[in-house]
């Protein structure tokens, strides 16, 4: 069984993984949710006491391998449980897709706090709203157009081909956390993106995710999240 170690209140990042191990239906263990969880969390972050310690989570132990960053831990578990294509070509370019689906990710996550993560967002208001507005207006578009796109030149209904990934699975949580972030900028350009919008809905149909999402394992959106939703961010 693997062990995940990610913050246990929110999905954030580490949502990206435990769909991941949802879809693959690998049991794993959700350390930081379970009684004294956050201190086995913060051990395996301890520099002091792991030899590959991570800057933060989420981390994952499998086997004999700790691995740290939510794409890196993806590349792993595609090759390991058929998440991603065999051939190194196919690889790299599922890796590539989740770097980039990370790059928005971390925008997503300025809109609230564009100056500093270690003020409160109702100290950097001001800067939230300029840096959301350029987020909605052009940012989102031109991300979501890149994946529209490349949907549109996938040979099959999923983004690598005919066969789910874990890019699939980013690409939905991705829609997920702009619908609950951004939902009337969402519900007014969605037209746009109609492939990447039938893949969410798709992907919401495979069955382990859809268990997944009826269960009480998803931790639902909040504010204290990645994608936190503020009416006046909401162009």
């Amino acid at each position: 069984m693997v062990e995940l170690y990610y913050w246990p209140t929110i999905q954030g990042r580490g949502e990206f993984v435990r769909l991941a191990l949802e879809a693959a239906g690998v049991p794993y263990r959700d350390v930081a949710r379970e009684k004294h969880g956050l201190a086995a969390m913060q051990a395996v972050l301890d520099a002091q006491s792991v030899q590959h310690p991570s800057f933060a989570p989420p981390v994952l132990r499998a086997g004999g391998l700790l691995i740290g960053q939510t794409a890196n831990i993806l590349l792993h578990l595609g090759r390991a449980y058929g998440l991603a294509p065999r051939a190194e070509a196919g690889r790299l370019w599922a890796h590539q897709l989740q770097l980039t689906i990370a790059d928005m990710v971390a925008e997503a996550h300025d809109t609230h706090h564009p100056i500093s993560v270690n003020l409160y967002y109702e100290d950097q208001k001001a800067a939230a709203k300029k840096r959301a507005k350029e987020f909605v207006e052009t940012r989102i578009p031109k991300y979501l157009g890149y994946f529209e796109q490349v949907l549109e030149n996938s040979k099959g209904s999923y983004a690598l081909g005919k066969r789910l990934s874990y890019v699939d699975l980013s690409l939905f949580q991705l829609v997920e956390g702009l619908r609950y972030a951004f939902p009337r900028a969402m519900a007014r350009n969605e037209g746009n993106w109609p492939k990447l919008i039938a893949l969410h809905g798709r992907v919401m149909q495979v069955p382990a995710v859809a268990a997944y999402l009826r269960s009480a394992r998803r931790i639902a959106f909040n504010e204290d999240d990645i994608f936190r939703r503020y009416a006046e961010l909401d162009f």
